[in-house]
């Protein structure tokens, strides 16, 4: 029973917290997908002429947005010659209804889905446009259904977590490892700054999109090269973790400053959105990259020679030291990944954001250290898991998101996260402690002697 709960405790906890959320946000929700497509488009056949003037919204970055253009196409293919598609803000469907008013048409029904039919020019259509009052609004029937569970909210999940997730690999290895890296944030910032201050060297918005590969390059790298140094330090000149790191996390972001002069980098080339924004075969390619990262990670950690030795460092780094473990290139070597991933991770938000900024990062480490720690991995070395980080992330980014919906203030929310970070903390100290053992294995008795 323990060794299942060691095992799969983290996933437990994963899919309560998803159930709970669930619970909390259920209510009646207006669909947006396919389906809803496929539904406006049979009441509206059913209702209206092939002639009628039938007007479809969606929101602007917002899923209704894809359904409002392909109930349009749906509907084009069906025979309706009068459909008017707009994808805006309720600023962009107040003009074209003036626009239809003025050209003198008679706007049959108003199609649309979502949060959109909430829009005050909507619910206000009689007063605001008298002419427009026998118009009428056609959306997709109301179902029960979380709002935690749609899809819009399970991709913004992923999205949270995707630049924490890559950084928590490297993060991972530094803390079995018994080590801290604290200039992780600041290292994102740094390499979106190196990254498109490159791409601005060799031609801005008008260079190739060799140009932005190349800028990735320069950015990981010179994290990697960071982290080179940082593990140096730790290793050969035995300077604490924890005081190496936050002075490269100050000077990271300083450097990050300095090169651009607190100024964000805008000329960049348009294939930069392409990593953070794209997708390929219809996933993003961003949960691509992560997907691919932590299986390599997973293997490398758990069936290499390698891995294995930073397990062994973690442990007793003397005795891995006297069995022929070479110490101090492990270490430098679990600083440098964790400065490459960082360097990776501002590489993605660059792509993301089609900029590179100095402020980027900023409390990142903690999330990270976070999400390591939630996932399992012990602050006292020697033991953890890549995927059990994984599954960390994902209950760091649950938690932030459910209070969002449940519409809890962001001070309230650092109080929660911080508990979190505390109970997971304290859980690894009674597994590792032997004083606690007794309490563990639910045998009574003296605790044992030292």
């Amino acid at each position: 029973m323990r060794r299942t709960l060691n095992n799969y405790g983290m996933i437990l906890v994963l899919l309560a917290l998803c159930l709970l959320f669930s619970l909390l946000t259920l209510k009646r929700q207006v669909p947006t997908g396919s389906a809803a497509a496929k539904e406006l488009v049979a009441r509206i056949v059913d209702g209206f002429g092939e002639r009628d003037v039938i007007l479809v919204v969606g929101a602007v970055n917002k899923d209704t947005a894809p359904l409002a253009e392909e109930t349009g196409m749906l509907l084009r293919q069906r025979g309706f010659s009068n459909v008017r598609v707009v994808v805006g803000t309720p600023r962009d469907l107040r003009l074209k209804l003036d626009r239809i008013t003025a050209d003198g048409e008679k706007l049959a029904a108003i199609a649309t889905g979502g949060d959109v039919i909430r829009w005050g020019v909507i619910e206000q259509l009689p007063e605001k446009f008298p002419q427009l009052a026998t118009c009428r609004l056609v959306a997709p029937q109301s179902r029960l259904w979380p709002t935690f569970l749609k899809r819009s909210n399970l991709l913004a999940i992923v999205d949270r977590i995707i630049v924490i997730a890559i950084i928590a690999i490297g993060m991972t290895m530094v803390i079995i490892t018994a080590g801290i890296d604290l200039s992780v944030g600041s290292l994102i910032a740094l390499s979106a700054v190196a990254a498109t201050l490159t791409m601005k060297a060799l031609g801005g918005a008008s260079a190739s999109g060799a140009a932005v590969w190349l800028g990735f390059l320069a950015g990981i790298l010179c994290c990697g090269l960071v982290g080179c140094g940082s593990g140096l330090l730790v290793a050969y000149f035995k300077v604490a973790p924890f005081i190496v790191t936050l002075g490269v996390m100050m000077m990271a972001r300083g450097l990050a400053f300095l090169l651009t002069g607190g100024f964000s980098i805008y000329q960049v080339p348009e294939a930069l959105p392409w990593l953070g924004q794209g997708r390929s075969l219809g996933v993003p390619n961003t949960v691509i990259l992560l997907i691919g990262l932590f299986l390599a990670a997973h293997i490398f950690m758990t069936h290499t020679r390698l891995g294995r030795y930073i397990y062994a460092v973690g442990g007793n780094e003397e005795a891995a030291r006297l069995s022929g473990v070479p110490v101090k290139l492990v270490i430098v070597f679990v600083y440098a990944v964790s400065a490459l991933c960082a360097g990776l991770g501002g590489c993605i938000q660059a792509s993301q954001l089609n900029t590179g900024t100095p402020s980027m990062g900023v409390m990142y480490e903690l999330y990270v250290i976070a999400a390591v720690v939630v996932g399992g991995t012990s602050l006292s070395g020697g033991s953890g898991r890549v995927l059990g980080t994984l599954i960390g992330a994902f209950i760091i980014s649950v938690i932030q998101n459910g209070m969002n919906l449940l519409g809890m203030e962001s001070y309230t929310q650092q109080v929660v996260l911080g508990t979190v970070i505390l109970a997971a903390v304290l859980l690894d100290k009674a597994r590792s402690s032997r004083s606690m053992a007794p309490f563990l294995t639910g045998r009574k008795g003296s605790l044992p002697r030292s």
